[in-house]
């Protein structure tokens, strides 16, 4: 008798585990906590450039913009980073107005050195303005067409690790240059990832947290398909689009058995959206799971005055709070009227300080959760053929039009 079959039953936590093992073998983001910063530090030195401006799309930018937006106000930061990532040209127009082209440094990223969105920027760009190896650098895999330009030109190139994927690049060149350039401190950055990373490698309080959310994620993907991170800081909104590129390339895939698969992020920020998706969140289809994120200490004592309002009296109670404080009180009454209802999973990310590893340990612990999914789904977490597929419609337009 001969028997062959494709169940796939719920893996265990143990087989799981040994699975990321394997993985962390030829999956190269999870190896980005232990790299050598130092070539990047020295480069940074050598820039005196004051308006830095990255040229990217997706994963060449969004990581990076989330680190900055959270950070750029609590630094003393000298340099500014800009990022043109879109072809929209009000856009590219509007943020051109505001840079001096003549003495800006442009960083180009695209992975494969072909990126239609970013090419297109960059071109029009050198329309503008002289490049050359004194205003630009390069980040792109080493064997890329882009790659190839840059040696012809003699300009400095940074390598992105063929076995690091743009979503998952944040850590790499792609984040910590520019990072470094403006003032970051990249080291504290990889100290926080660092953090996270060992403690679930070594089955610590992160390997625990992670898996039993990812699990819970995955056994309940039918009833509870949304996933919301509500953000309660407007410096996390980097972060929240970050989150939706991560969770959606990675996850909307089709498995092993041909079922579709996928789970839905939204990014949301408090308390500005308390009036608004609050409301569908308490009242609305129990479709959802939300992630409140935190942020502990904000390091900064803005206080509501003792203004007295004629007619508005009522509110006097709100006299010397710190802005910081009644934030935290938003997010924490948000929490209790949803743990309340009894019936709409929710957990909460306490950062605890607006500071590099605080950001970089949240965006790693992301994307351990996001490789822990795809195990759990039997997807590849890796690739992105709907994307692909995009790309390929696009290119033969352009050929019709010859």
């Amino acid at each position: 008798m001969r028997y062959k079959d494709n169940y796939n039953p719920t893996i265990s936590d143990e087989v799981l585990f040994d699975e990321i093992l394997k993985e962390k073998e030829h999956i190269g983001y999870y190896n980005l906590v232990n790299q050598d910063t130092s070539h990047f530090k020295e480069y940074a030195k050598s820039v005196q450039h004051k308006d830095i401006v990255v040229i990217g799309i997706g994963g060449s930018t969004l990581g990076t913009y989330a680190i900055y937006k959270f950070l750029k106000h609590s630094k003393n930061l000298e340099k500014k980073l800009y990022f043109l990532e879109t072809t929209d040209p009000i856009d590219i127009e509007s943020k051109l107005n505001g840079i001096d082209l003549e003495t800006a440094l442009f960083i180009v990223i695209s992975k494969s050195g072909t990126t239609i969105e970013t090419l297109s920027i960059f071109k029009y760009i050198h329309s503008l303005v002289k490049i050359d190896k004194n205003n630009t650098v390069i980040i792109t895999e080493n064997d890329s067409k882009l790659n190839h330009y840059a040696k012809i030109n003699d300009i400095q190139t940074f390598e992105i690790p063929k076995n690091v994927g743009g979503r998952f690049s944040v850590f790499s060149a792609v984040g910590l240059l520019p990072l470094a350039v403006v003032g970051i401190d990249i080291d504290a950055l990889l100290r926080g990832a660092k953090r996270v990373s060992d403690s679930f490698f070594s089955k610590g309080e992160e390997y625990k947290n992670i898996l039993k959310k990812a699990r819970f994620f995955v056994e309940y993907k039918n009833r509870f398909n949304i996933n919301v991170v509500f953000s309660y800081s407007a410096r996390l909104e980097g972060f929240n689009k970050w989150y939706i590129q991560l969770w959606g390339e990675s996850l909307g895939k089709v498995d092993i058995n041909t079922t579709r698969q996928g789970l839905t992020p939204i990014g949301i920020i408090g308390p500005v959206d308390q009036h608004s998706f609050l409301q569908l969140i308490i009242e609305g289809k129990r479709d959802k799971t939300v992630t409140v994120v935190k942020v502990d200490d904000f390091d900064k004592n803005l206080k509501i005055p003792t203004v007295h309002l004629e007619g508005l009296e009522e509110l006097e109670y709100l006299h010397g709070v710190e802005f910081s404080t009644l934030i935290n009180m938003q997010a924490d009454a948000t929490i209790e009227a949803i743990n309340d209802l009894g019936d709409i999973p929710c957990d909460v990310i306490t950062l605890e300080s607006v500071s590099e590893e605080s950001i970089s340990s949240l965006m790693y612990g992301y994307e351990l959760l996001t490789s822990v999914c795809g195990k759990f789904m039997y997807i590849d977490t890796y690739n992105q053929p709907g994307v692909e597929s995009g790309k390929i419609i696009l290119k033969k337009k352009f050929e019709q039009k010859k």
